[in-house]
């Protein structure tokens, strides 16, 4: 089905679609790991590529392809690949565009291990990186030299939700011939679109929002142009970063209600804002939508909405922050995000663990920093299991 002029939620639940020969109304499971040719000729025109076909799974599958096709479409960029978790998508694109010799510039606030594996893994193979605060636009322009060849970013930011300027950032990369990737983890395209906005390259964990249920781990990436996009799929298909087929098929159907579920989390979001800024034990929130973030003529200016993802700071540090986390009852104490369910949980001793005090300090990660997914469960429900958490700090 044609979906180009199709409204978003349209396209999320018929973008990538084909006709399938049973006349199935969903898209079966091609659970197989290798395709049969019809003849030894056919067998060697799709490997010369000279036939559209399948070979074997790890190359592509029809379940993979449905995916990647509707999220291109979804984030208005020429193709994507899917990978089988959040940090392949990430080493996906470093290995496609990093090179011994070359050089990175990355937001210091990003999602710890995309961080720290370019930090401790990729110098091994002669690949440097500078890490400043991007969302000073000038900091950027300080950061590049000469063997600079992509800007890596992540808005909102994990987890501070700070906000970065998409535009004016891929402005002056663009401006030294360098690459920009933005991790889109935190918006989705229902709320943010990066390759509109000046980006090359769109990145998301498709655990969190994609998907939405908690049930799988999966990566995807999303090229603006054909070449790029070339490269990607080479290293996803010889390094092995696919996703498989029933993977694929989970997370293409949770993409089908990703805007019903982000606007309820949203608007949940936003009455839980406001309760946590006005509660005495709370020093300080950031979330997109209070009009106390710092950057809250940007959000509006370059998002659809504010999200349901948001940082604050319980009055008496690590150990009070630590008493509301083990007091919760309705919120999980879980890593991740952007799932059906409120997730809470502490950056410092889990997902950022690996930074050092002074990079954590860097990048505005203090001790007792809290980290809020909200889920879709009633707004009553996650605020009275906050307030109760909240009288034991």
């Amino acid at each position: 089905m044609d979906t180009k002029n199709s409204g978003f939620n349209s396209k999320l639940i018929h973008a990538g679609s084909f006709e399938e020969e049973t006349g199935s109304a969903v898209t079966p499971i091609y659970q197989t790991s290798t395709f049969k040719f019809k003849n030894a000729d056919q067998g060697a025109r799709r490997f010369a590529g000279e036939e559209d076909g399948y070979i074997y799974t790890r190359l592509g599958n029809p379940n993979m392809d449905e995916l990647e096709n509707a999220l291109a479409e979804l984030e208005n960029g020429y193709k994507a690949v899917v990978t089988s978790s959040g940090m392949a998508a990430v080493n996906n694109v470093y290995l496609a565009f990093l090179s011994a010799g070359d050089h990175m510039v990355g937001h210091n606030s990003l999602y710890g291990p995309s961080r720290s594996i370019m930090e401790k893994m990729y110098p091994r193979f002669g690949v440097e990186s500078t890490f400043v605060n991007c969302e000073n636009i000038e900091n950027i322009e300080k950061a590049i030299q000469p063997n600079t060849k992509l800007l890596y970013l992540e808005t909102p930011a994990n987890p501070t939700i700070g906000i970065i300027d998409i535009k004016a950032a891929s402005e002056i990369a663009h401006k030294h011939n360098i690459l920009v990737c933005v991790d889109n983890t935190f918006c989705s395209p229902y709320l943010q679109k990066p390759l509109d906005l000046g980006a090359d390259i769109v990145l998301h964990s498709m655990t969190k929002f994609i998907n939405g249920h908690a049930d799988i781990v999966g990566g995807a990436v999303i090229a603006k142009t054909k070449d790029l996009y070339d490269q990607l799929s080479y290293v996803m298909k010889n390094v092995g970063f696919n996703m498989d087929p029933h993977q694929a098929w989970l997370t293409r159907r949770g993409l089908k209600t990703l805007a019903i579920r982000i606007d309820r989390a949203q608007e949940n979001a936003k009455k839980i804002a406001v309760f946590l800024e006005n509660h005495p034990k709370i020093e300080w929130v950031l979330y997109p939508g209070l009009k106390s973030h710092p950057q809250h003529d940007l959000v509006n200016k370059q998002m659809n909405g504010p999200g349901s993802m948001m940082s604050f700071e319980v009055k008496g540090g690590l150990e009070a922050g630590k008493k509301v986390m083990d007091n919760v009852k309705l919120a999980l104490l879980a890593v991740s995000l952007g799932g059906i369910e409120t997730l809470i949980q502490h950056p410092a001793s889990m997902t950022h663990s690996k930074l050092s005090k002074e990079e954590k300090e860097e990048a505005g990660i203090t001790d007792g920093l809290v980290r809020l997914s909200v889920g879709i469960e009633d707004a009553e429900d996650i605020i009275a299991d906050l307030d109760h958490a909240l009288s034991k700090a």
